[in-house]
């Protein structure tokens, strides 16, 4: 893998996602029109913006350099790239993914060493 990238979403649509073979995005993806991912650096500030308080959610984690053409850095919070895909996501697609919980604190407890 040479560019890991990050989407969170919760289970249930993930598990809808493995069951149908494809992933849509979450309800704001969709009503933004692609599925916001976060690089290594922007998951957990992504996570604090846009999930905070939120249990359940699954991380998943992509090669950014797998998903092709359809995949955008574009500018978003504060100017920085972040990548978009623009399309639906092949599950099959996802390097690995994991239970996002909150910890002790009401934070999220992210795996494989993201902080």
């Amino acid at each position: 893998m040479t560019t890991p990238i990050y989407h969170m979403c919760r289970r249930d649509e993930w598990d809808a996602a493995l069951a149908s073979g494809s992933y849509p995005g979450s309800s704001q993806d969709r009503a933004d029109g692609f599925i916001h991912f976060s690089t290594a650096a922007q998951i957990v500030a992504s996570a604090a913006k846009h999930r905070a308080g939120q249990d359940d959610l699954v991380l998943i984690e992509c090669d950014a350099d797998a998903l092709g053409a359809a995949l955008k850095w574009e500018a978003s919070r504060g100017g920085a790239l972040f990548p978009h895909l623009h399309a639906a996501l092949d599950p099959a697609k996802v390097v690995r993914s994991a239970p996002l919980r909150l910890d002790a604190d009401g934070r999220h407890a992210f795996p494989w060493g993201l902080r």
